[in-house]
């Protein structure tokens, strides 16, 4: 049998380094799940390391990808046989079959549809932990790449967890229309003025785009306020000398690091029923020989759908 990856095997640009390749689907070791892959999404996580950026910790070849949801085709316990998972913390997802370590491969209920299981572990389990490490109750929070899926459910799980006002920084007039929609005050990027005067009232700010956002915004927090980087969109870092509020690091790979597989679980089973009576954007599916044209849905500025693999 043969198995179809998604590798890069050098850093650059994901478009021009990324191969389709076919090998012969080797034994599934011992101890491990074999799952064939159903769907898995397009998210900046996958792309970037692909890029060079994280190399101080990501070194090719390796196959892209970090979500997906599957269906267990063999393993030592039979009970496992026709289960659906979410396989990770191992190979990457971007491929039809990989094997995967049964105390990483997360149950799917079977109330979860596959497309939204999919989806079920970068953005969500981020969020889950930002908001238990930062909680907001009682809080006024701010966003930033507030129409990005994670900064999505940041608002609505800050809102459930008892957030006084969500304000949302996005680029355009049509993303303050949806962000209006779902509760957010939105804040426009360019906007220095407004952005200022909205870091002086807020308590929590959780960044994903880093540089001269993010400086601003330090520039303007209360000392007592918490700023989360979790990401770098802009690829430029903040400066935060001289600030009152002093910034934090959220990175989801370090705190797994230290997480123990029971409780890494528990995550999801608390995750489940709050993904489930959540909004998420809707997919547009791409065929695995079709990557390239998923990356090119991927880099369209405000896209509404998220590109997910269809394997």
């Amino acid at each position: 049998m043969q198995n179809s990856a998604l590798w890069f095997r050098q850093f650059g640009q994901p478009e021009h380094v990324i191969t389709l390749e076919q090998a012969v689907l080797a034994t599934r070791p011992c101890g491990m799940l074999r799952v064939q892959m159903r769907y898995a999404p397009v998210n900046p996580s996958d792309l970037i390391p692909v890029t060079g950026a994280y190399r101080h910790r990501v070194a090719p070849p390796q196959i892209v990808g970090y979500e997906g949801v599957g269906i267990v085709t063999q393993a030592d316990n039979p009970e496992y046989v026709g289960c659906r998972v979410l396989p990770l913390r191992g190979d990457g997802t971007w491929q039809r079959w990989l094997d995967c370590s049964p105390q990483w491969a997360v149950p799917v209920p079977d109330d979860i549809p596959d497309l939204l299981a999919a989806r079920g572990y970068i953005n969500p389990i981020a969020a889950l932990v930002m908001l238990k490490k930062w909680p907001v109750n009682g809080k006024t929070v701010l966003l930033t790449a507030a129409n990005s899926s994670c900064a999505g459910l940041l608002a609505q799980w800050a809102t459930m967890q008892g957030a006084v006002e969500v304000f949302g920084v996005c680029r355009s007039e049509t993303q303050m229309t949806t962000l209006r929609k779902n509760g957010i005050k939105p804040l426009i990027i360019n906007d220095h003025a407004s952005l200022r005067f909205a870091a002086q009232q807020v308590d929590v700010v959780f960044d994903a785009v880093g540089g001269n956002l993010a400086t601003l915004l330090l520039t303007n927090l209360k000392q007592d306020a918490d700023f989360v980087s979790y990401g770098l969109l802009s690829g430029q870092p903040y400066d935060a000398r001289g600030c009152a509020a002093k910034p934090q690091r959220f990175h989801l790979r370090d705190t797994l690091a230290v997480t123990h597989s029971q409780e890494w679980q528990l995550w999801f089973t608390e995750l489940w029923p709050l993904l489930a009576k959540s909004q998420l954007p809707e997919v547009k599916l791409f065929a695995l020989e079709e990557w390239r044209e998923a990356l090119r849905e991927f880099s369209i500025t405000g896209r509404r759908c998220k590109p997910v693999l269809a394997m």
